[in-house]
């Protein structure tokens, strides 16, 4: 391990202030800041996933915000190998990273690994998609309790990009998915430092309600029309598109949407801080109490050997 080198993951729910928060410590510690967002990657969808502002990205250097189409496959996989080398290459000029985002999938390849799985022929990628569009989900679910009734019982079934991902993998190496899936923790030639943002549950709500009215004032209807007849792929398969798409399709009120939209945030956020409370090697802070994240930083900092510290 490079005792030099850090990286300061800032993670939490959505519409925490995860954002605004980063920019403050990268200014702090002059360093830039790498996003571990799943949507906020895909350039075509910048309203409904609050992609940083352009001034947002003047104000400290972003990575991995917008390099991608959403006609792109991209997993937490090619996540990891991607997010790792920007690292490498950003660590010969810097001490200090910050990683920020709240996708749980990503934060977690980038700090302990992903198991490296085979790559899924292209073929039968667009096989079994042309299959889920014609047939729906169930006739998958059904596939994978067969070929793999560990994952089965594991996964929730509600998820087609988990479902299918597994049946993709079982049919390519004829193993069940489970059985390839070792969870094992890889080591890291840098310190990490976790940072997690919460607050008030009734506050959080009200901040998400909040930022989905601002995303309708600033267009997301228009954003998601753009893409309703894509609407099958997994890079829109997310909360606000989803909504938004029923509403096009007919199937609920514009009203309904917007209604659909909130929950279904607030519901994800629950989610998110779920998932993070289970790891104890994050420190809670407000969102709002800077100077706190920043003495605990500094504070870790000297123990890590950061020379500027």
């Amino acid at each position: 391990m490079n005792a030099e080198k850090t990286v300061i993951v800032i993670t939490g729910p959505t519409g925490i202030g995860k954002t605004g928060l980063s920019i403050q410590i990268a200014n702090h510690f002059n360093c830039p800041i790498i996003s571990a967002d799943s949507r906020q990657i895909f350039k075509e969808i910048k309203i409904g996933t609050a992609a940083p502002s352009p001034e947002e990205l003047d104000e400290a250097p972003h990575f991995l915000i917008g390099t991608k189409s959403v006609n792109d496959y991209y997993s937490a996989y090619e996540y990891e190998k991607e997010a790792l080398k920007i690292s490498e290459e950003l660590f010969q000029s810097n001490d200090i990273l910050i990683l920020t985002g709240g996708s749980m999938m990503y934060i977690d390849a980038f700090c302990n690994g992903i198991d490296e799985l085979p790559t899924i022929d292209p073929q039968l990628r667009k096989d079994l998609q042309d299959q889920y569009n014609s047939e729906g989900l169930e006739n998958f679910r059904m596939q994978l309790k067969i070929l793999d009734p560990v994952f089965y019982n594991q996964v929730d079934l509600k998820n087609p990009k988990r479902i299918i991902h597994a049946l993709e993998i079982c049919l390519m190496t004829g193993k069940p998915y489970s059985s390839l899936r070792t969870n094992k923790k890889k080591h890291r030639p840098f310190h990490i430092i976790k940072i997690g943002l919460d607050m008030d549950r009734a506050i959080l709500h009200q901040r998400i309600n909040q930022r989905v009215d601002k995303m309708i004032m600033d267009g997301l209807e228009k954003e998601a029309s753009v893409w309703h007849h894509k609407k099958h792929l997994n890079s829109l398969n997310t909360v606000g598109y989803r909504e938004l798409f029923q509403y096009f399709d007919g199937e609920i009120t514009k009203e309904k949407a917007i209604e659909l939209i909130k929950r279904n945030s607030r519901r994800y956020a629950r989610k998110q801080l779920s998932w993070y409370r289970r790891d104890k090697e994050i420190t809670w802070f407000s969102p709002d109490n800077l100077v706190e994240v920043i003495k605990f930083v500094e504070s870790k900092l000297k123990q890590a050997g950061v020379r500027k510290f």
